[in-house]
């Protein structure tokens, strides 16, 4: 496989309208790029502010106290929570991932230059991304048939994973990162 550690991965977005079932595809997505040897960086887009340090533990504390990056270490995961002025670009962001094959990005459906979107019948009738950043569809609608896009069923992660591997990570297309930064 070609590993990357010289420059930032490929990055491609899902997206969809709210309860469209992305988080699910993408677990899926990783799962079977995982299984297949590959090195899989994700991340996922808040439009408001978040927490992952759990309140009260010590790390959380000393954020609250004003620390700019609270880190926290242990034999098998290090995180890193840094304060910013303002919203990462993907390019920013995949400057931390060069140690993976690989950038998954859940949401940037404003910012990614590559978009593969989860479209849910029952959620909406039509995508929301209709330009040319749109590479593939993931849909239960038989009616969404985009020219020139691979459609691929909800529960088709393995051929997405097919697709993926193909045209980002065996070198037939080049998603490097866009310079957008929200979602």
């Amino acid at each position: 496989m070609n590993r990357r550690t010289d420059s930032a991965p490929p990055i491609v977005s899902v997206v969809g309208k709210g309860d469209s079932g992305k988080t699910t595809f993408v677990e899926k997505l990783i799962g079977v790029l995982v299984s297949r040897g590959w090195r899989v960086g994700t991340v996922k887009h808040h439009v408001h502010d978040f927490d992952i340090d759990v309140p009260g533990k010590d790390s959380w504390r000393h954020a609250r106290a004003g620390a700019e990056v609270s880190m926290v270490s242990s034999p098998t995961k290090f995180s890193v929570i840094r304060n910013v002025e303002q919203e990462l670009t993907l390019d920013e962001i995949a400057q931390y991932a060069r140690d993976v094959d690989i950038l998954i990005t859940e949401g940037f459906k404003h910012a990614a230059r590559v978009c593969i979107e989860v479209s849910r019948l029952a959620r909406s009738p039509e995508p929301i991304c209709t330009d040319e950043r749109l590479v593939a569809l993931v849909t239960d609608n038989p009616g969404l048939v985009p020219d020139g896009v691979p459609v691929f069923g909800l529960e088709d992660a393995e051929a997405v994973a097919d697709f993926v591997e193909r045209e980002f990570l065996t070198g037939q297309h080049n998603a490097a990162p866009s310079a957008g930064g929200d979602a």
